[in-house]
Protein backbone atom coordinates (compact mmCIF):
# COMPACT_ATOMS: atom_id res chain seq x y z
CA UNK A 1 0.00 0.00 0.00
CA UNK A 2 1.38 3.39 -0.95
CA UNK A 3 1.93 5.76 1.94
CA UNK A 4 0.05 8.90 0.97
CA UNK A 5 1.73 10.86 3.76
CA UNK A 6 5.05 11.04 1.96
CA UNK A 7 8.05 12.07 4.01
CA UNK A 8 10.71 14.25 2.46
CA UNK A 9 14.38 13.42 2.86
CA UNK A 10 14.76 13.85 6.61
CA UNK A 11 18.32 15.19 6.80
CA UNK A 12 17.96 17.48 3.79
CA UNK A 13 14.75 18.97 5.17
CA UNK A 14 16.13 19.46 8.67
CA UNK A 15 19.30 21.09 7.38
CA UNK A 16 17.25 23.59 5.42
CA UNK A 17 15.43 24.45 8.63
CA UNK A 18 18.68 25.13 10.50
CA UNK A 19 19.42 21.69 11.96
CA UNK A 20 22.95 21.26 13.29
CA UNK A 21 25.11 18.88 15.31
CA UNK A 22 24.03 20.77 18.44
CA UNK A 23 20.41 19.73 17.93
CA UNK A 24 21.34 16.24 16.75
CA UNK A 25 23.11 15.61 20.03
CA UNK A 26 20.10 16.85 21.99
CA UNK A 27 17.79 14.58 20.00
CA UNK A 28 19.80 11.37 20.56
CA UNK A 29 17.87 10.44 23.71
CA UNK A 30 14.61 10.50 21.69
CA UNK A 31 15.84 8.95 18.45
CA UNK A 32 14.74 5.37 19.18
CA UNK A 33 11.31 6.20 20.60
CA UNK A 34 9.40 6.91 17.41
CA UNK A 35 9.64 10.69 17.74
CA UNK A 36 10.62 13.17 15.06
CA UNK A 37 12.14 16.65 15.29
CA UNK A 38 10.29 19.75 14.13
CA UNK A 39 10.85 23.47 14.21
CA UNK A 40 8.21 25.81 15.62
CA UNK A 41 7.23 28.32 12.94
CA UNK A 42 4.12 29.85 14.51
CA UNK A 43 2.28 30.00 17.84
CA UNK A 44 -1.44 30.54 18.33
CA UNK A 45 -2.42 30.59 22.00
CA UNK A 46 -2.25 26.89 23.02
CA UNK A 47 -1.41 25.53 19.56
CA UNK A 48 1.72 25.64 17.44
CA UNK A 49 2.75 24.97 13.88
CA UNK A 50 5.97 23.05 13.29
CA UNK A 51 7.87 22.26 10.09
CA UNK A 52 8.83 18.59 9.96
CA UNK A 53 9.78 15.84 7.52
CA UNK A 54 6.03 15.36 6.96
CA UNK A 55 5.54 19.02 6.15
CA UNK A 56 3.86 21.54 8.41
CA UNK A 57 1.99 19.98 11.34
CA UNK A 58 -0.41 21.51 13.86
CA UNK A 59 0.94 20.48 17.25
CA UNK A 60 0.14 20.94 20.93
CA UNK A 61 2.21 20.24 24.01
CA UNK A 62 1.73 17.03 25.96
CA UNK A 63 0.10 16.99 29.39
CA UNK A 64 3.39 15.84 30.93
CA UNK A 65 5.33 18.73 29.41
CA UNK A 66 2.66 21.16 30.55
CA UNK A 67 2.76 19.72 34.07
CA UNK A 68 6.56 19.91 34.30
CA UNK A 69 6.73 23.49 33.02
CA UNK A 70 7.27 25.98 35.81
CA UNK A 71 7.63 29.22 33.84
CA UNK A 72 7.00 30.77 30.43
CA UNK A 73 10.45 29.83 29.12
CA UNK A 74 9.59 26.14 29.57
CA UNK A 75 7.08 26.38 26.73
CA UNK A 76 8.02 26.35 23.03
CA UNK A 77 8.98 29.64 21.40
CA UNK A 78 9.21 30.61 17.75
CA UNK A 79 12.34 28.99 16.30
CA UNK A 80 12.51 26.20 18.88
CA UNK A 81 13.33 22.66 17.83
CA UNK A 82 10.82 20.35 19.47
CA UNK A 83 10.35 16.59 19.87
CA UNK A 84 7.10 15.42 18.28
CA UNK A 85 5.04 12.24 18.11
CA UNK A 86 3.47 12.78 14.67
CA UNK A 87 0.00 11.91 13.43
CA UNK A 88 0.62 12.50 9.72
CA UNK A 89 -2.82 11.28 8.69
CA UNK A 90 -4.19 14.26 10.64
CA UNK A 91 -1.28 16.59 9.79
CA UNK A 92 -0.96 16.98 13.54
CA UNK A 93 1.17 15.86 16.48
CA UNK A 94 2.11 16.27 20.12
CA UNK A 95 5.19 18.03 21.51
CA UNK A 96 7.00 16.01 24.19
CA UNK A 97 10.14 18.10 24.65
CA UNK A 98 12.19 21.12 23.61
CA UNK A 99 15.75 20.59 22.41
CA UNK A 100 18.49 22.71 24.07
CA UNK A 101 18.53 26.16 22.50
CA UNK A 102 21.68 27.37 20.74
CA UNK A 103 20.65 30.99 21.23
CA UNK A 104 17.63 32.96 22.38
CA UNK A 105 16.51 36.57 22.38
CA UNK A 106 14.72 37.24 25.66
CA UNK A 107 13.27 40.07 27.65
CA UNK A 108 11.68 40.28 31.08
CA UNK A 109 7.95 39.68 30.74
CA UNK A 110 5.94 42.89 31.01
CA UNK A 111 3.25 41.25 33.16
CA UNK A 112 5.13 41.97 36.39
CA UNK A 113 6.03 38.32 37.09
CA UNK A 114 9.71 38.80 36.38
CA UNK A 115 9.65 35.70 34.15
CA UNK A 116 11.74 35.36 31.04
CA UNK A 117 9.84 35.89 27.79
CA UNK A 118 11.61 34.33 24.85
CA UNK A 119 10.99 36.36 21.72
CA UNK A 120 12.84 34.01 19.34
CA UNK A 121 15.02 30.92 19.71
CA UNK A 122 17.91 29.39 17.77
CA UNK A 123 18.70 32.53 15.80
CA UNK A 124 21.91 33.36 13.97
CA UNK A 125 21.49 37.08 13.36
CA UNK A 126 19.54 39.88 15.02
CA UNK A 127 18.45 42.70 12.70
CA UNK A 128 18.02 45.76 14.93
CA UNK A 129 15.82 48.08 12.88
CA UNK A 130 15.74 51.78 13.68
CA UNK A 131 14.31 54.37 11.32
CA UNK A 132 16.15 57.51 10.30
CA UNK A 133 13.15 59.78 10.78
CA UNK A 134 12.07 61.21 14.13
CA UNK A 135 11.99 57.66 15.56
CA UNK A 136 15.81 57.61 15.50
CA UNK A 137 16.99 56.82 19.03
CA UNK A 138 20.58 55.97 20.01
CA UNK A 139 19.61 54.95 23.54
CA UNK A 140 17.08 52.45 22.20
CA UNK A 141 19.71 51.01 19.87
CA UNK A 142 22.04 50.54 22.86
CA UNK A 143 19.33 48.61 24.69
CA UNK A 144 18.57 46.36 21.72
CA UNK A 145 22.30 45.78 21.21
CA UNK A 146 22.69 44.73 24.84
CA UNK A 147 19.98 42.10 24.50
CA UNK A 148 21.26 41.01 21.10
CA UNK A 149 24.77 40.32 22.41
CA UNK A 150 23.25 38.53 25.40
CA UNK A 151 21.23 36.28 23.09
CA UNK A 152 24.25 34.53 21.60
CA UNK A 153 23.40 35.71 18.07
CA UNK A 154 25.23 38.34 16.02
CA UNK A 155 23.67 41.83 15.84
CA UNK A 156 23.30 43.82 12.63
CA UNK A 157 21.89 47.35 12.66
CA UNK A 158 19.44 48.33 9.91
CA UNK A 159 18.81 52.09 9.60
CA UNK A 160 15.58 52.24 7.63
CA UNK A 161 13.60 54.92 5.80
CA UNK A 162 16.68 56.59 4.34
CA UNK A 163 14.38 58.27 1.82
CA UNK A 164 12.86 60.31 4.68
CA UNK A 165 16.21 61.50 6.05
CA UNK A 166 18.45 64.36 4.89
CA UNK A 167 21.33 63.66 7.29
CA UNK A 168 21.67 59.88 7.01
CA UNK A 169 25.48 60.02 6.98
CA UNK A 170 25.58 62.00 10.22
CA UNK A 171 23.23 59.58 11.95
CA UNK A 172 25.21 56.64 10.58
CA UNK A 173 28.33 58.09 12.21
CA UNK A 174 26.48 58.51 15.52
CA UNK A 175 25.44 54.86 15.49
CA UNK A 176 28.94 53.77 14.51
CA UNK A 177 30.29 55.49 17.64
CA UNK A 178 28.13 53.36 19.96
CA UNK A 179 28.08 50.05 18.04
CA UNK A 180 31.69 48.92 18.03
CA UNK A 181 32.33 46.45 15.23
CA UNK A 182 28.63 45.90 14.49
CA UNK A 183 27.67 46.00 10.78
CA UNK A 184 25.40 48.96 9.95
CA UNK A 185 23.25 49.18 6.81
CA UNK A 186 21.31 52.22 5.62
CA UNK A 187 18.26 51.10 3.64
CA UNK A 188 15.09 52.37 2.03
CA UNK A 189 12.27 50.06 1.01
CA UNK A 190 10.94 52.86 -1.23
CA UNK A 191 14.09 53.58 -3.25
CA UNK A 192 15.54 50.05 -2.67
CA UNK A 193 18.73 51.67 -1.37
CA UNK A 194 20.98 49.32 0.59
CA UNK A 195 18.71 46.26 0.41
CA UNK A 196 21.25 44.17 -1.51
CA UNK A 197 23.76 44.66 1.28
CA UNK A 198 21.75 42.63 3.77
CA UNK A 199 21.43 39.57 1.53
CA UNK A 200 24.76 38.32 2.89
CA UNK A 201 23.00 37.35 6.14
CA UNK A 202 20.05 35.67 4.43
CA UNK A 203 21.58 32.29 3.60
CA UNK A 204 19.89 28.90 3.46
CA UNK A 205 19.44 27.36 6.89
CA UNK A 206 20.21 30.62 8.71
CA UNK A 207 17.69 32.36 10.95
CA UNK A 208 17.30 36.12 11.32
CA UNK A 209 15.01 37.94 13.76
CA UNK A 210 13.84 41.52 13.16
CA UNK A 211 13.56 43.73 16.22
CA UNK A 212 12.49 47.31 16.57
CA UNK A 213 9.80 49.55 17.94
CA UNK A 214 6.51 50.21 16.14
CA UNK A 215 6.77 52.29 12.99
CA UNK A 216 10.43 51.70 12.12
CA UNK A 217 9.54 49.88 8.91
CA UNK A 218 9.94 46.23 9.87
CA UNK A 219 6.78 45.06 8.11
CA UNK A 220 7.71 46.93 4.93
CA UNK A 221 11.19 45.40 5.08
CA UNK A 222 9.68 41.92 5.47
CA UNK A 223 7.57 42.53 2.37
CA UNK A 224 10.68 43.52 0.41
CA UNK A 225 12.72 40.53 1.58
CA UNK A 226 9.97 38.03 0.82
CA UNK A 227 8.89 39.65 -2.41
CA UNK A 228 5.31 39.34 -1.23
CA UNK A 229 2.96 41.59 0.69
CA UNK A 230 2.54 39.16 3.57
CA UNK A 231 2.71 41.83 6.22
CA UNK A 232 0.02 44.49 6.48
CA UNK A 233 1.58 47.95 6.44
CA UNK A 234 -0.09 51.05 7.82
CA UNK A 235 0.74 54.63 7.06
CA UNK A 236 2.64 56.76 9.51
CA UNK A 237 0.62 59.24 11.52
CA UNK A 238 1.28 62.65 10.04
CA UNK A 239 0.85 64.26 13.42
CA UNK A 240 3.10 62.11 15.59
CA UNK A 241 5.33 60.60 12.88
CA UNK A 242 4.89 57.26 14.65
CA UNK A 243 4.01 54.04 12.87
CA UNK A 244 0.91 52.20 13.89
CA UNK A 245 1.39 48.74 15.29
CA UNK A 246 0.92 46.23 12.43
CA UNK A 247 2.56 42.95 13.47
CA UNK A 248 0.68 41.26 16.29
CA UNK A 249 2.22 37.79 16.40
CA UNK A 250 5.54 36.10 15.74
CA UNK A 251 6.05 33.78 12.81
CA UNK A 252 9.03 32.13 11.14
CA UNK A 253 8.96 32.87 7.40
CA UNK A 254 11.11 31.02 4.84
CA UNK A 255 12.58 33.32 2.20
CA UNK A 256 13.37 32.41 -1.40
CA UNK A 257 17.06 32.24 -0.46
CA UNK A 258 16.29 29.51 2.07
CA UNK A 259 16.93 31.79 5.04
CA UNK A 260 14.32 32.01 7.78
CA UNK A 261 13.01 35.31 9.07
CA UNK A 262 11.19 36.03 12.32
CA UNK A 263 9.30 39.30 12.52
CA UNK A 264 8.21 40.53 15.94
CA UNK A 265 5.58 42.97 17.17
CA UNK A 266 6.87 46.45 17.92
CA UNK A 267 7.74 46.36 21.61
CA UNK A 268 6.94 49.42 23.70
CA UNK A 269 8.70 47.87 26.69
CA UNK A 270 12.01 46.05 26.46
CA UNK A 271 13.09 45.16 29.97
CA UNK A 272 16.45 43.47 30.26
CA UNK A 273 16.60 39.75 30.94
CA UNK A 274 20.05 39.30 32.50
CA UNK A 275 22.39 41.41 30.34
CA UNK A 276 25.73 41.72 32.15
CA UNK A 277 27.69 40.27 29.23
CA UNK A 278 25.69 42.35 26.75
CA UNK A 279 26.28 45.55 28.69
CA UNK A 280 29.99 44.79 28.84
CA UNK A 281 30.01 44.42 25.06
CA UNK A 282 27.92 47.50 24.22
CA UNK A 283 29.51 49.82 26.80
CA UNK A 284 33.05 48.50 26.61
CA UNK A 285 34.34 52.07 26.18
CA UNK A 286 32.87 53.17 29.52
CA UNK A 287 34.11 50.08 31.34
CA UNK A 288 37.58 50.56 29.86
CA UNK A 289 37.69 54.20 30.95
CA UNK A 290 36.37 53.20 34.39
CA UNK A 291 39.51 51.15 34.97
CA UNK A 292 41.25 54.48 35.54
CA UNK A 293 38.88 55.60 38.31
CA UNK A 294 40.45 56.22 41.72
CA UNK A 295 37.89 54.00 43.48
CA UNK A 296 37.15 50.44 42.35
CA UNK A 297 33.46 50.88 43.24
CA UNK A 298 33.15 54.30 41.62
CA UNK A 299 29.57 55.12 40.64
CA UNK A 300 30.75 57.85 38.23
CA UNK A 301 28.68 60.50 39.95
CA UNK A 302 30.60 62.84 42.26
CA UNK A 303 33.57 60.74 43.46
CA UNK A 304 37.01 62.37 43.25
CA UNK A 305 39.34 60.90 40.66
CA UNK A 306 36.51 59.58 38.44
CA UNK A 307 38.02 58.88 35.02
CA UNK A 308 34.58 58.55 33.41
CA UNK A 309 33.45 62.01 34.52
CA UNK A 310 36.78 63.38 33.37
CA UNK A 311 36.23 61.86 29.92
CA UNK A 312 32.80 63.49 29.76
CA UNK A 313 34.20 66.89 30.76
CA UNK A 314 36.87 66.54 28.07
CA UNK A 315 34.23 65.76 25.43
CA UNK A 316 35.49 62.21 24.96
CA UNK A 317 32.28 60.57 26.16
CA UNK A 318 28.62 61.48 25.80
CA UNK A 319 26.96 61.96 29.19
CA UNK A 320 23.67 60.57 27.80
CA UNK A 321 25.50 57.32 27.10
CA UNK A 322 26.67 57.12 30.72
CA UNK A 323 23.13 57.80 31.95
CA UNK A 324 21.82 54.93 29.83
CA UNK A 325 24.62 52.65 31.05
CA UNK A 326 23.82 53.41 34.70
CA UNK A 327 20.09 52.97 34.05
CA UNK A 328 20.57 49.48 32.62
CA UNK A 329 22.97 48.50 35.40
CA UNK A 330 20.36 49.48 38.00
CA UNK A 331 17.70 47.62 36.03
CA UNK A 332 19.74 44.43 36.12
CA UNK A 333 20.35 44.75 39.87
CA UNK A 334 16.63 45.26 40.51
CA UNK A 335 15.88 42.27 38.34
CA UNK A 336 18.38 40.09 40.20
CA UNK A 337 16.85 41.08 43.55
CA UNK A 338 13.37 40.35 42.23
CA UNK A 339 14.50 36.95 40.96
CA UNK A 340 16.09 36.12 44.32
CA UNK A 341 12.85 37.02 46.14
CA UNK A 342 10.79 34.97 43.69
CA UNK A 343 13.11 31.99 44.20
CA UNK A 344 12.79 32.21 47.98
CA UNK A 345 9.00 32.50 47.72
CA UNK A 346 8.91 29.57 45.32
CA UNK A 347 10.94 27.42 47.68
CA UNK A 348 8.61 28.26 50.56
CA UNK A 349 5.56 27.56 48.44
CA UNK A 350 7.07 24.28 47.28
CA UNK A 351 7.51 23.10 50.85
CA UNK A 352 3.90 23.98 51.68
CA UNK A 353 2.63 22.12 48.60
CA UNK A 354 4.56 18.94 49.33
CA UNK A 355 2.29 16.05 50.25
CA UNK A 356 2.79 13.20 52.70
CA UNK A 357 4.75 11.15 50.19
CA UNK A 358 7.09 14.04 49.47
CA UNK A 359 5.49 14.66 46.08
CA UNK A 360 4.86 18.28 45.23
CA UNK A 361 1.31 19.07 44.18
CA UNK A 362 1.74 21.40 41.23
CA UNK A 363 -0.57 22.83 38.62
CA UNK A 364 0.79 24.93 35.83
CA UNK A 365 -1.47 26.92 33.57
CA UNK A 366 -0.54 27.23 29.93
CA UNK A 367 1.35 30.35 28.91
CA UNK A 368 -0.08 32.41 26.10
CA UNK A 369 2.32 33.89 23.56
Amino acid sequence: MVNKYKRVDKLENLNKLGWSQHFQEGFEVYSNKGYIAGRVVAAYMHMYKASTEYGELSVEISGKLRFEASAAQDYPAIGDWVVISPRPEEMAGTIHGILPRSSKFSRTASDGTGDEQIIAANIDTVFIVNSLNSNFNLRRIERYLTLAWESGASPVIILSKADLCHDAEEKYNQVEEIAFGVPIHVVSSVSKEGLEGINQYLLEGKTVVLLGSSGVGKSTLVNELTGEHIQRVQDISRIEDKGRHTTTSRELITLKSGAMLIDTPGMRELHLWEGEDGIGEVFSDIEKIAEGCHFNDCTHEDEPGCAVKHAINEGLLDNARLVNYNKMQLEIKRFERKQARAKRMGEKKGKKNTGKNGVRNKRVDSFEY
